[in-house]
């Protein structure tokens, strides 16, 4: 069973807090993904549980035992890198059977693991292909069938689908997630991609100047963000500020500028706030249609409208320079501008409220 514990790590560089007092803990069998923009210190991080960067402060266990202090060889990790780092002067079969022969594997042990590793990795009879013969990717997959051949308990994962194009991409995030959960290995993966990340993830650790902004499931973090930043990294999103003017009921009033928005939360009459609500959620009303139960309606003028075939993006003029971003299913722009003025319908509960 290998759980992972970081336990309050840090990485310095000279005066730059590159990893600045993490603590987590990744359960056995895990797909737990590290997120953030470039410098956030992901990479950093994934590189001290490799062990090709050493620890400022702090400990990691994979299990009950410490592996911070052990050189690389023994931690039975196994990385996938960016830019894949395969051998050119090795075929395929020898590319993946690197790591076994540092081992020692005997050589007949050794064409039946890696037989195995490529029919994993749906490459099967491409061992005696040479690299510059394959795809981006299938050289991916040699990549990761390298890692697989020998049995680590955790695989750690590099941005690794950023070489690919857009439909690859897609493609073998499916493939890689499909045999994390075959193998039932545990896999920490790093990516500045959020769609990945909400596609792929048991779990996320959104990350940001080194520190952790919010650890949890991805449909959690992308529908309750703990903070502004996370709101805004996860995806579009409204960030509006405002000021509390009451509550009706359980929904506080949020004023901003001439209009009053509804949430569902906690704060002070006259204090300060800001709020996410996500573009998907907002509803446009017919004229004369009323809202679904429970709802609040903002009306507005209509501003941008950009056609995307199935998807169109609108943009609301809520006054004040304000402008309330809507992405509505199957919506014509002739049909919205022949409207004028819009009624825009949301569920409170679905507003997340941050308080300064």
């Amino acid at each position: 069973m290998t759980a992972i514990s970081i336990d309050r790590v840090s990485r310095s560089y000279g005066t730059v807090r590159a990893v600045d007092d993490v603590s987590l803990e990744v359960e056995h069998g895990e797909f737990f993904t590290l997120l953030g923009p470039s410098g956030c210190g992901k990479t950093t991080l994934l590189r001290m549980i490799a062990g090709f960067a050493d620890l400022t402060a702090g400990q990691i266990r994979f299990g009950n035992k410490r592996i911070d202090t052990l050189p690389p060889h023994r931690r039975n990790t196994a990385m996938v890198f960016q830019n894949y780092a395969i051998f050119p002067n090795l075929t395929v079969g020898g590319n993946v059977a690197y790591g076994l022969r540092a081992r020692g594997v005997a050589e007949e042990e050794m064409k039946v693991r890696i037989a195995r590793a490529l029919r994993l990795v749906h490459l099967d009879g491409y061992g005696a292909r040479w690299p510059h013969q394959l795809s981006g990717g299938q050289l991916q997959r040699v990549a990761i069938a390298r890692c697989l051949v020998i049995e680590p308990e955790v695989l750690l994962l590099d941005e690794p689908l950023s070489n690919l194009d857009a439909k690859l991409r897609v493609e073998m995030r499916a493939e890689i997630r499909q045999l994390q959960q075959q193998l039932k290995i545990t896999a920490i993966y790093v990516t500045h991609d959020q769609e990945e990340a909400l596609a792929m993830s048991d779990r996320v650790a959104v990350m940001r100047a080194g520190k952790l902004e919010q650890v949890a499931r991805a449909q959690d973090i992308y529908r309750a963000p703990a903070t502004p930043f996370v709101a805004e990294f996860m995806g579009t999103t409204n960030l509006l500020t405002g000021t509390i003017a009451g509550r009706d009921g359980e929904a506080l009033r949020i004023r901003v500028g001439q209009r009053e928005f509804r949430a569902i939360g906690n704060a002070r009459d006259g204090e300060s706030v800001s709020f996410s609500l996500r573009p998907e959620t907002i509803r446009l009303l017919d004229t004369g249609e009323a809202p679904p139960p429970g709802w609040s309606v903002v009306e507005a003028d209509l501003g941008a409208v950009e056609f995307l075939g199935a998807i169109s993006r609108i943009e609301l003029d809520i006054g004040d320079g304000a402008m309330l971003r809507v992405a509505g299913l199957d919506l014509l722009p002739d049909q919205l501008k022949a409207r004028g003025r819009i009624a825009a319908a949301y569920d409170p509960r679905r507003v997340t409220v941050f308080r300064e």
